[in-house]
């Protein structure tokens, strides 16, 4: 038997190569689900007090479950995954087809979003009712997520298990070999020849030499080759058997493989699931309620969803079931080791895989156990997750659709669908009027005809809509912005700011509020929903021509918009640009001609129409010249200057190229400029507008002198109707404690996230940040004369001067200052304590305002500004100059001239850097000596009510009176 080594040893070699082991993937979980157990009496009284009623019987099961797990789920769920040390081809296989699953995943999730884009809003009915119900069915998901992990878990169990089977069974080969080689290099397939001519040429040789062959077959050497010879057979009969039986796991293999396979696309249907589900929650969450219909779409998704991973989970508890087979496999093979015969040289070799295969069964049985206890499991908690969902979209079907719920997007899509009715001249003025008003009013039966023609032919849409009887008159304003920006469109400065936020503050006060804009090429499309352009061409005149315009319709923050699409060969707004063309006098000649022919082929009755800045102020003249004669007279004008600083000068024959008389306009006394023997724009607003405005009251003081840029007589003239309001910001937009950008929301109340957020910022500008104490000072602004230059340069050194720390951040359009700051940024390239920014960065603005202790705003001229006020709303103390709207919004600390509870910031007056120097000293003392007294102040400014609430207030009360002066002059 000494000769049995080497050829079992090269079988053994060739079967490992060919039955090797299979790399796998290796999933780490980070929570676990335990199968439900026994609540006490008393877990489930305290358990109870803590469930809705109307939850109580739906869920009780699922919470039980909750409750016996003696954890909460967490709110965030996900599955780590460690990456494989070794590739196979068939991973790469499975890999290919994950992401090919993935991919189809994603692409259904792009298309179902694209469909959400084309749907409209959502009702916010029984937000109350609709939380509970949602809270449930996230715990339900997150407890799916965990059987889900359990599952993923008992797996990676049994392909452990097999893994350590499988090296058993190798070491069994490896010690089978060195068994054989012991005995000798005898190639077990052929021994048997061997020994069969080794026997012949004995009995010829004896033969030869006269020997008696019996003698011969009885000799000791005769019988050991003989006892060879059987035990050779045994050993090739038990390679045989075990070759077969390694051939049955790389089968188990196999499947196991596939097994894995499903559980990942599994797991990847979970996940999809859970993402869509939390969306799902989200969207229903919003303050401004979401379009009914894409809610609807998405509850529906979400059963499509349920359905695919209830297949998925009867598929996987199928394969499981299958997997009975590798049970039997070693039912088999241990009986079979128990009747073999096997040889007497390796007893201790079947013991061994007796012993191993016997643990192995062991262990399967129960992890098979435990897996489909986790599985029933699952399959209840989906059941239960289904019920409650079918109960949420029969209950929400049943809902009415409540006019006062539905969110302003909504009533918007509706005017601007009557208004795309009657340009389109599918419907009749009167008609339109009509509907116009009920949607005003927003009249319930607006809102019940919309859904209930949901999804039919517009011909039918109109004829429901033509059904419907007015009654009564609305006590609101019909008001119409023409303005050249609004945020977030198309944004260059505070106008947008103020277009937009002022249109929201009329609109929840009971107006209607409409915007008219260009249509730039550079606009901002994404913000806008439901943009569409209406099958209807308005021609307006410009230079002795007649030339069409495409009109869009589309809804911006909640406002119905019409962009004008000039069909001029001239492509006045396909610039890439909003500003600064050398033609920008005809361009906003040519959109505010093409805006009132708008308002007049549409038929409205407009109370206020309100222009802004010299761009829009044509709109003034035009429309009592022009348009009042034609019938067009129920609007009363309203013409705000943000900046007396740009006032659209031009010569005189300009003004003809929108229609407007030229030799009727350039008088003094009319649009002449004052000083320059030009046509002057906002001047001409000023005199044709029934309300004349600017953006804070100490400004409309100082144009009155030089500030005026030359109007200074001219509104000493209309002083009457001239009126300085303050703007206003979104507080929804900057607010530390709910603000995005942030690395960590706070409030008054909660001061430490901004201290987080100075450390955050100092390490993301690798400013010195080992003392959390020192000052940090900020300034954001565009770098041009008016904001005090050579101010914004001393402060940098007088901080450094002072210990402590100054970021800048912002940029300039005159090329030799923006080189004049680069060569500052320079100079302090090496300090740890200054760093300037020189470009605009919206989310490391938010993170500045967020992080900074005091703000430094020294402007020449400020008509209202409004960094002072977003800063004080992030807790970040202002230093400004006494000028314009700094005025009216910052008070110093130190005067005791003002009532202690309006003092917010120190100020100084003159434009020198002495007095500059003195206010940061003063700053720098009390925050450094005095930091009890510094923070009642930062939480003081925090709590500040800067909203547009009293800036809007105040307009209506100007539009109110105007349109009452109107009316009255019209009955008289």
């Amino acid at each position: 038997m000494a000769a049995c080594g080497a050829a079992a040893a090269e079988y053994s070699a060739l079967l490992s190569l060919s039955c090797g082991p299979i790399t796998r993937r290796r999933f780490a979980v980070s929570c676990r689900a335990r199968p439900p157990g026994n609540l006490s009496a008393q877990q489930k009284k305290k358990r109870g007090k803590n469930i809705a009623p109307k939850q109580r019987s739906s869920n009780a099961k699922l919470l039980l479950t909750t409750e016996e797990n003696g954890q909460l789920p967490s709110t965030s769920l996900r599955t780590s995954m460690e990456r494989p040390q070794k590739s196979t081809s068939s991973e790469d296989d499975t890999n290919g087809a994950i992401s090919q699953i993935d991919e189809k995943i994603t692409a259904i999730g792009n298309e179902q979003q694209e469909r959400s884009k084309d749907k409209h809003f959502e009702s916010d009915f029984q937000l109350e009712d609709f939380g509970e119900m949602i809270q449930n069915m996230e715990k339900n998901i997150l407890l799916l997520n965990q059987a889900r992990l359990q599952a993923i878990e008992d797996v990676d169990k049994i392909l452990t298990e097999k893994e350590a089977l499988q090296k058993k069974v190798d070491t069994l080969e490896m010690n089978l070999s060195k068994a054989l080689a012991t005995k000798g290099n005898i190639n077990t397939d052929i021994p048997g020849d061997h020994l069969e001519k080794f026997t012949k040429e004995i009995l010829i040789e004896s033969a030869l030499s006269g020997g008696n062959p019996a003698h011969l077959c009885e000799s000791p050497l005769f019988m050991e080759l003989t006892v060879l010879k059987e035990e050779n057979m045994l050993l090739k009969a038990d390679a045989q058997f075990l070759k077969a039986k390694i051939v049955e796991f790389a089968e188990t293999e196999e499947f196991l493989f596939k097994l894995e396979k499903e559980r990942s696309l599994l797991d990847a249907t979970v996940r999809e699931l859970e993402a869509r589900f939390l969306v799902a929650q989200t969207d229903i969450w919003k303050v401004v309620p979401l379009q009914y219909d894409v809610w609807m779409e998405k509850v529906e998704n979400l059963q499509h969803m349920l359905g695919c991973l209830k297949n998925h989970v009867e598929k996987y508890a199928a394969l499981l079931d299958q997997h009975d087979d590798l049970h039997d496999k070693i039912d088999e093979l241990e009986a079979s080791l128990k009747e073999g015969k096997t040889s007497e040289f390796s007893p201790y070799v079947v013991e061994l895989l007796q012993q191993k295969l016997k643990a192995a069964k062991s262990r399967h049985q129960a992890g098979h156990q435990e897996t489909n206890t986790h599985i029933q499991v699952y399959q209840q908690l989906t059941e239960e997750f289904q019920d409650n969902l079918g109960r949420l979209t029969e209950e929400s079907g049943r809902l009415e659709h409540s006019a006062n719920s539905m969110p302003s997007e909504f009533w918007s899509h509706i005017l601007l669908m009557i208004d795309g009715w009657f340009l389109e001249r599918k419907i009749p003025n009167t008609d339109a009027r009509m509907l116009r008003e009920m949607a005003w009013k927003r009249d319930d039966r607006i809102c019940e005809a919309y859904f209930a023609c949901k999804g039919a032919k517009e011909s039918d849409v109109m004829e429901t809509f033509l059904k419907l009887m007015l009654s009564g008159n609305s006590s609101g304003l019909h008001i119409v912005h023409i303005a050249a920006e609004m945020a977030p469109v198309a944004k260059v400065g505070g106008l947008a700011d103020v277009v937009a936020g002022l249109g929201k503050a009329l609109q929840t006060k009971g107006h209607l509020v409409e915007i008219v804009l260009p249509k730039y090429d550079c606009m901002q499309l994404d913000q806008i929903t439901n943009l569409k352009v209406l099958d209807v061409v308005i021609q307006s005149y410009f230079d002795g021509n007649l030339f069409s315009n495409n009109v869009w319709t589309g809804t911006v923050e909640g406002l119905p918009v019409y962009f004008i699409e000039p069909q001029h060969p001239s492509k006045f707004f396909w610039r890439a640009q909003y500003y600064g063309e050398h033609d920008d006098f005809k361009r906003y000649s040519y959109f505010s001609r093409a805006a009132l022919e708008l308002l007049y082929q549409s038929g409205k009755k407009i109370d206020i129409i309100h222009c802004h800045d010299w761009q829009t102020a044509f709109v003034a003249p035009l429309y009592w010249d022009i348009y009042a004669t034609r019938g067009f007279s129920s609007a009363r004008i309203c013409f705000t200057c943000h900046n007396f600083e740009y006032q659209g000068t031009a010569p005189a024959p300009d003004l003809s190229y929108c229609g407007l008389d030229v030799e009727q306009l350039d008088r003094p006394d009319r649009m002449q400029d004052n000083a320059h023997g030009r046509i002057n724009v906002a001047k001409g607003g000023i005199v044709y507008s029934n309300i004349v405005t600017t953006v804070s009251p100490t400004y409309a003081l100082e144009v009155r002198s030089e500030g005026g840029r030359g109007l200074q007589d001219t509104l000493k003239m209309h002083s009457r109707k001239f009126v300085g309001i303050l703007n206003g910001i979104d507080t929804g937009t900057w607010n530390p404690s709910t603000d995005r950008f942030l690395a960590v929301q706070y409030s008054a109340t909660d001061l430490q996230g901004k201290a987080a957020n100075k450390a955050f910022l100092r390490k993301q500008l690798g400013l010195y940040s080992e003392d959390a104490s020192q000052p940090l000072v900020a300034c954001i602004t565009r770098l041009v004369p008016q904001k005090g230059l050579h101010l914004i340069r001393h402060a940098i050194y007088k901080t450094a001067e002072l210990g402590g720390q100054f970021v800048l951040l912002g940029s300039s359009p005159v090329p030799h200052i923006q080189r004049e700051f680069e060569g500052v940024a320079d100079q302090f390239q090496k300090n740890n304590n200054i760093r300037l920014i020189l470009k605009y960065d919206e989310a490391l603005s938010h993170c500045i305002y967020a992080a900074s202790d005091m703000f430094i705003i020294p402007s020449m001229f400020e008509p209202c500004g409004l960094t002072q006020m977003i800063a004080m709303r992030y807790g970040s103390v202002p230093i400004v100059r006494q000028t314009g709207g700094l005025c009216d919004s910052v008070f110093d600390f130190d005067d005791e001239t003002i009532p202690v509870e309006l003092r917010n910031g120190f100020t100084f007056a003159r434009t020198d850097e002495q007095d500059l120097s003195s206010c940061l000293e003063r700053a720098f003392s009390y925050y450094s000596r005095k930091p009890m007294v510094w923070k009642q102040l930062v939480q003081k400014d925090m709590q500040i009510d800067f909203s547009w609430d009293s800036p809007a207030s105040q307009y209506e009360n100007l539009y109110q009176s105007a349109v009452a002066q109107a009316r009255g002059a019209a009955q008289t």
